[in-house]
């Protein structure tokens, strides 16, 4: 296990160094403002993370942690008893068919209408990216669990609560964390396009305001921060796979 840790992290600082290297050697190229070095950037990171980007930072995981607890709580339910329940999954399949190809970026125009600039707005657009990746997720590693698995647990009277932790749960479990890591990395890229508007905080406003005043340091700068925050999600869910899916 040890071993699998150190060859990720030693291949995650591999490729950090190949982009910096290539990131160093382009801008020696291009030698224009816009393409400023790396060492500067990340200097001028070091100079305001703590007083500016720390703060919009900050607002953007409130958003995101709240958009995916939502999801996570009403969408893991929903999936199970669309997947287990026969009736529920004939009376849910046409809406989630019918909302799930929808662009939810194009839904914001709706929303901010609806429930305004604020949070709320940006939450919601999060909780409609993650919830359907959930829902379908959890319904077709239901779907195939094979009837077979089922029998000896019946066969023993168990309940619902029994079927679900010995069965239902642990062959949901990898799907569903390949979906939350899937669908929260595509949230944080709309979620940059959301805070945009409306707002005056998040890693999106600030990148965008960092551009409007031609301040190319902060905005590299909180291009890196925002794809940090990007690993970092994608890393905690493949870290919770390997942890608690170790026997797939």
């Amino acid at each position: 296990m040890n071993n699998k840790v150190n060859t990720s992290f030693l291949s995650c600082l591999a490729g950090a160094a190949i982009i910096l290297i290539c990131w160093e050697i382009f801008a020696l190229i291009v030698n224009l403002p816009i393409i400023p070095h790396p060492v500067k950037v990340f200097q001028k990171l070091y100079m305001i993370f703590g007083t500016t980007i720390s703060a919009h930072l900050l607002h953007s995981l409130y958003r995101i942690l709240i958009g995916l607890s939502c999801a996570v709580l009403i969408g893991v339910p929903l999936g199970i008893c669309i997947g287990y329940f026969p009736k529920i999954e004939r009376l849910f399949s046409p809406l989630v068919y019918l909302l799930y190809p929808v662009p939810k970026v194009a839904l914001l125009p709706i929303v901010m209408l609806l429930f305004g600039t604020g949070d709320t707005s940006k939450v919601l657009i999060i909780f409609a990216i993650i919830i359907f990746q959930i829902v379908l997720s959890i319904r077709d590693s239901i779907h195939d669990i094979s009837e077979e698995l089922y029998y000896p647990l019946k066969s023993l009277g168990a309940s619902f609560n029994d079927i679900f932790f010995d069965i239902l749960w642990p062959a949901s479990l990898p799907r569903l964390l390949t979906a939350l890591r899937i669908s929260t990395a595509t949230s944080i890229s709309v979620l940059f396009f959301t805070e945009t508007f409306g707002t005056k905080y998040g890693l999106g406003y600030f990148i965008m305001d960092a551009w409007l005043r031609v301040n190319y340091l902060e905005m590299y700068a909180g291009i890196i921060v925002l794809s940090l925050l990007g690993l970092t999600v994608f890393c905690i869910f493949d870290l919770l796979e390997k942890t608690f899916c170790s026997w797939k």
